[in-house]
């Protein structure tokens, strides 16, 4: 069975009366509530626990970590992020949640400024799947509306994607690409914008939805991770 971590820093829900009255237990809870009933092994961890609640043996026993994070990134320890990054790169799937595009972690894998244009204005978001095929849009129509949600609009300053799987639409004209997935090392990354702190977004079944299948799709493959460095020749090498 895959086992999932979800991250998140859990401040918001204890500074905001408004968020904590969205989230009473955390987004992580939220999140981890409905994988646990879709039958997936789930844990939490947030910022302020010991090593971020990422220590070496949780990564060890991690398939696929969800990452929530806003207000407190620069206190993301570097040495930790390395720690992340060399698990996605060994195997380990990452889901990046809407604006933990500005995490270490992601900026990181990205290379990037990961930067975009955003506006609190309680709009409309519709989210269009444009690319039907990738099981992550598996069990979803040919959009998903949100009542209200965060824009968040183009320049995304992220590498092109693998996959482009969904594209927002917002009532005030924006357009962004909301879901797009990156193979970085041995391991998958979805990227997926929904879920601003004051927003019931995880409470949406298709968001859930789309969630659930991310996990499954980003969970490691069975093979070995590659050995790199010198290599002895498998052939005899005559001599010339």
């Amino acid at each position: 069975m895959v086992k999932v971590t979800v991250w998140n820093e859990y401040r918001h829900e204890k500074k905001d009366e408004a968020v904590a009255k969205v989230y009473p237990k955390g987004i992580h809870s939220q999140i981890a509530s409905f994988l646990t009933e879709a039958g997936i092994d789930t844990t939490t961890a947030t910022l302020d626990e010991p090593e971020h609640g990422l220590t070496e043996a949780v990564l060890a026993e991690t398939d696929v970590l969800i990452w929530w994070g806003h207000i407190a990134h620069q206190e993301v320890s570097d040495e930790i992020v390395n720690r992340v990054q060399k698990r996605v790169l060994e195997g380990m799937g990452l889901i990046v949640l809407h604006s933990g595009h500005m995490s270490k972690i992601f900026m990181k894998l990205m290379g990037t400024s990961c930067d975009l244009k955003w506006r609190e204005a309680e709009e409309k978001e519709r989210l269009w799947v444009i690319d039907p095929s990738p099981p992550i849009a598996d069990g979803i129509g040919e959009y998903i509306d949100l009542d209200v949600e965060e824009m968040y609009g183009e320049h995304f300053d992220v590498p092109n994607p693998d996959e482009l799987i969904f594209v927002g639409w917002y009532e005030g004209g924006n357009v962004f690409r909301s879901g797009m997935t990156y193979k970085r090392g041995s391991g998958k990354i979805f990227y997926f914008q929904p879920g601003h702190e004051t927003y019931p977004t995880y409470y949406n079944k298709d968001i859930q939805k789309v969630i659930i299948n991310g996990v499954k799709w980003a969970e490691p493959t069975k093979r070995n991770y590659p050995v790199y460095g010198h290599s002895k020749a498998l052939e005899e090498i005559k001599p010339k």
